[in-house]
């Protein structure tokens, strides 16, 4: 016997696919009007609860008591002011797959806050409350009415109040989940962050005023002309003085203007004058087509030098202020970043009026993404279920029509690894037929049926060439679309490398319009125990570790060696030596403007120093264009045989809005004389001694058996290791293969080709054993043979160190022999020693100021540097190899008495740090290294280069050091105080 189902009550709201209730139609964002507007930012009233349905609504009521509620910061997290946790997922959802359902434990912050409404609010007209962005799910009452609840998290959400609002006190009541059928559309390689993290604000809406208007300024790059139009829901005029323009709503006006470009962001100060309310615009007038299989702006091609950039503050997570916000575009403008995709949800709308001021292009993206699909074979996945439809169309119209008078903003992205599905195609529909202006971007879909470029992450740099040469076998729509990189670059702790290889590849292929490094900073929380926390330092047991880190600046907006590097690849003038002797060659590779606005000087140096300088004549340049320029004569009067460099630098003429006059916008450095061989060794004798003989330079070391002496050099007669160089202790001197891995050299667990740490620590590479098979003292010489391998194999480096002088100076010159056959490369190879902890000054003549490997070594420039042993280390949020300077000819560490220096054959990259290399790859956060009372030093004969392939390819063979015989030598010598041999 069975009784007849009942039916199934409906699901709680919060679980509902619904976008909203109560909310008013989006709108364009606008900051300045004479309308009224009071800010609700503050302290709120806040209690958590574990579940959503803990507590009933009577808390909305206007005499709620609150007694014994805490306080937390609107905009602002709850998990990061004291209730709870953030948790790091790149695509795992923190919650079963099971939409639009989420579990009963689900954190649900109840935020309360009484304002006081001014005595003058104006009594006619509407008022409206708004909320710029709140996660996930929000519910809210005033003065005990309730008005509606949303989700979309990244996005504004606006009620009608007027007819609630009292004189004098109101209580504005939100109830915030952290959970909801929206967290499925929201899976976006971030922080998870519930709260009201955009400001709420009370906005006045006069009698009169449009509740939407659309700027439509584009721009004819053959006539020259800007055709102006403003739509308005309510008639009004535009006004536009410095044009002379006063016409009515929706006509347009077509006249001679300056058009807005990223390298010139020309805004024309404007009015929307209206009934009831003045609303200042700034116009750009700018026309952005897809024609001839090019993305063009105003007429030409343009290539994207950009990155990604996810909100993030340290401190504050996604609620980011605006002087932050300045302060990223700044930096970004400075790095000769011209372009930002908004990864993956739109950003605070103060930042894209920041991008119209100051110059960047934008593809702004979608609040969307459920890449946590993907592990159930993307079952149930929203953008393939009709259901879902209207909260995706919800998020598409929401992000246009916020921000679509915003002429930085040129592309829309529909979102960001949703699969494929009609809702996507949904929202192409929509978009095209409301904006027809901008073209349309979305990765997730090869067939590229609903945008209009073709868009890949992480492709090799072979398959970029091959789609520049139109080789690629995609659908016939796809071969006729620009090409750009929405993800490339994976700026995971020490790298990314190979980004010089790619620009060669964007500006060799017309098609291939360049793209955007992931990403902009490190999503590190400043903490009290690691220094900067990443996933999994919370307690979380579902996480993704640090691969939040992979930012081109630290979480403290410091810049990384990765932005250096960046900035010298994309820089939009190139500088190399030219064809003629004493000559350089100047390119143009802006998209729009000539070299005018650049001020170029040379200065020419002998060994590191320079010796002239001066101002260099360079034609204004169109984009494109080259000039070979013959450079003055070299200086003379120097010692013959040193080594000589040109470089020249192009500078800002005048101050600009994102930098000051004299800024380096662009560099080159090239030989004038190459430098010279090595200087030959003369034949000093070793001399054999015994303990009892007193002599002892090792100043209190144990010594066991008898020593050598050579030179300034003295070693132990039985192993042939140095032990001192003068007065001045050596330890530990060796060849050197292990590096701590980079983050780029552990790969990504999803792709195991990747994971080349893994392989080199199941060799052993970082567990090498050494032998000492002969130590043979000849008339001229000390040298010692042996042999470095890894356990449980037959790999192995057989060496030899043959040490020779030269009055006070020592050379040691290193042949490597592999033995076996070996498969994979080496971290590097070279020589490690250390010295004793007081020689913490350092001075080099090579590549600098900062840290360079074999793929990463745009930014640094040849020079004579100076730095601390503390300064050289680059404090990657999690430890790793890191701080080399490449191209070396010699190098000095002093300890204010007596400097170390040493000279090596070829050029050689030097690292010095306070911690070994076994205790570096231990660490898991900056707090874990604590200096000793060493300062270990490698010398290192190569580096294998760093790659992408924490998310990213690997290595390019020509980086990749390959296991092979070798030879290369070091000259050391002790001097005074201030060193210096050249």
């Amino acid at each position: 016997m069975s009784s007849s189902p009942q039916a199934a009550d409906p699901l709680p709201y919060y679980e509902q696919v619904r976008p909203e209730t109560g909310c008013l139609p989006p709108r364009s964002w606008y900051a300045r009007t004479d309308a009224v507007r009071l800010a609700l930012s503050g302290g709120w009233r806040f209690r958590l609860a574990a579940c959503a349905d803990a507590h009933d609504a009577a808390f909305a009521a206007p005499d709620y008591d609150s007694d014994g509620w805490d306080t937390v910061t609107v905009p602002g997290h709850w998990v990061l002011q004291g209730h709870g946790a953030p948790a790091y997922t790149n695509t795992p959802y923190l919650i079963p797959l099971d939409p639009p359902r989420v579990p009963d434990e689900n954190p649900t912050g109840d935020h309360l806050h009484a304002f006081e409404l001014p005595a003058d609010w104006p009594a006619q007209g509407e008022s409206v409350l708004r909320f710029e962005g709140v996660e996930s799910c929000a519910r809210v009452w005033l003065n005990g009415t309730e008005l509606g609840e949303f989700k979309g998290s990244r996005l504004p959400h606006e009620f009608a109040v007027g007819a609630l609002l009292r004189p004098g006190r109101n209580v504005l009541a939100v109830r915030v989940h952290q959970w909801s059928a929206g967290t499925y559309l929201e899976d976006q390689d971030q922080w998870w962050l519930p709260g009201i993290f955009r400001e709420v604000a009370l906005w006045h809406r006069p009698d009169g005023t449009g509740a939407d208007h659309f700027v439509h300024a584009s721009y004819d790059h053959l006539t020259g002309e800007g055709t102006l139009r403003v739509e308005s829901t309510v008639p009004g005029r535009v006004r536009v003085p410095e044009l002379g323009v006063d016409v009515a709503t929706d006509e347009p006006v077509t006249l001679p203007v300056a058009p807005w470009s990223a390298e010139s962001p020309r805004l024309y100060e404007a009015e929307l004058a209206l009934p009831g309310e003045r609303i200042a615009l700034r116009v750009g007038f700018r026309t952005v087509t897809v024609q001839d299989g090019l993305l063009k702006a105003n007429g030409r091609r343009i290539l994207f030098r950009g990155v990604n950039r996810h909100e993030f503050h340290p401190r504050t997570g996604r609620a980011v202020d605006a002087e932050t916000m300045r302060a990223d575009l700044l930096l970004m403008k400075r790095h000769n970043v011209n372009a930002v995709r908004t990864s993956h949800y739109p950003p605070h709308p103060a930042f894209l009026e920041l991008c119209d001021e100051l110059g960047l292009w934008v593809i702004d993206e979608c609040d969307l993404e459920t890449h946590g699909f993907h592990a159930v074979g993307w079952r149930g996945n929203p953008v393939t279920e009709e259901r879902w439809t209207p909260a995706l169309l919800d998020r598409a119209a929401r992000m246009v029509e916020r921000d679509k008078n915003h002429p930085s903003v040129i592309v829309w992205s529909l979102g960001n690894e949703c699969g494929t599905g009609a809702g996507l195609t949904a929202m192409a529909s929509w978009i095209r037929e409301r904006d027809p202006s901008r073209p349309l971007h979305y990765e997730g879909d090869p067939s590229c049926a609903d945008t209009d470029m073709y868009s890949r992450m992480y492709a090799p740099h072979a398959e970029v060439e091959q789609i520049g040469r139109g080789e690629d076998d995609g659908p016939p729509r796809r071969a006729q679309l620009p090409f750009i990189l929405c993800e490339y670059g994976h700026a995971m702790g020490n790298g990314p490398g190979g980004l010089a290889e790619y620009q060669r590849l964007f500006e060799k292929y017309e098609r291939c319009q360049g793209g955007f490094v992931w990403e902009w900073i490190d999503h590190g929380f400043a903490h009290e125990r690691h220094g900067f926390a990443y996933g999994g330092d919370f307690g979380e047991t579902v996480h993704d570790g640090n691969f939040c880190c992979d930012g081109l600046v630290l979480p403290d907006r410091t810049p990384s060696p990765g932005l250096t590097d960046f900035k010298k690849v994309v820089e939009p003038v190139r500088i190399e030596g030219g064809d003629a002797a004493n000559s350089a060659r100047i390119t143009n590779r802006y998209d729009f403007g000539d070299l005018s606005h650049l001020t170029f000087s040379w200065s020419y140096a002998a060994d590191g120093e320079v010796l002239a300088e001066g101002t260099l004549d360079v034609p204004p340049l169109e984009p494109g264009e080259s000039a070979e320029l013959k450079l003055p004569p070299a200086p003379v009067g120097r010692e013959v045989g040193e080594e000589t460099h040109w470089t020249l630098r192009a500078t800002l003429t005048e101050d600009t809005s994102w930098a000051r006059r004299g800024h380096e916008v662009a560099w080159g450095q090239f030989t004038g004389t190459a430098r010279p061989a090595a200087r030959p060794v003369s034949g000093a004798r070793p001399r054999r001694s015994d303990p009892a003989e007193g002599h002892d330079s090792n100043e209190g070391q144990g010594r066991q058996g008898g020593q050598l002496t050579l030179g300034p050099a003295v070693f132990d007669a039985r192993t042939g290791s140095l032990r001192s160089l003068g007065a001045v202790p050596v330890e530990g001197l060796q060849l050197a293969v292990w590096r701590a891995p980079t983050d780029n050299d552990n790969g990504a667990p999803w792709l195991p080709d990747t994971e080349l740490a893994k392989r080199w620590r199941a060799l052993g590479l970082h567990r090498m054993q050494h032998r000492v098979d002969s130590v043979t003292v000849s008339d001229h010489a000390v040298i010692v043979d042996g042999r470095s391998a890894p356990a449980a194999t037959d790999l192995g480096l057989a060496t030899q160190l043959r040490w020779t002088a030269d009055g006070d100076w020592i050379t040691v010159a290193v042949t490597v022999t592999p033995q076996g056959d070996w498969k994979l490369p080496l971290p590097r190879l070279g020589l490690s020693l250390a010295l004793p902890g007081g020689f913490g000054a350092a001075r080099w003549f090579g590549g600098g100021p900062g840290e360079a490997y074999p793929d990463t070594r745009g930014g640094v420039r040849l020079g004579r540097w100076d730095s601390t042993v503390d300064a050289m280390q680059t404090p990657y949020v999690r430890p790793q190899e890191n701080g080399a300077r490449p191209d070396v000819r010699w190098a000095e560490l002093s300890n204010g008495t007596r400097t170390v220096r040493i000279e090596g054959e070829p050029g050689f990259w030097f690292t010095a740090r306070r911690w070994d290399t076994a205790h570096l790859d231990a660490a898991r956060h900056l707090t874990d290294l604590t200096p000793s009372d060493r300062v270990y030093v490698n010398l290192d004969h190569g580096q294998h280069g760093i790659g992408s392939a924490s998310c990213g390819p690997g290595v390019l063979p020509e980086h990749s050091l390959v296991v092979g015989p070798t030879e290369f030598s070091f000259t050391f010598g002790v001097l005074g105080a201030r060193g210096g041999r050249g």
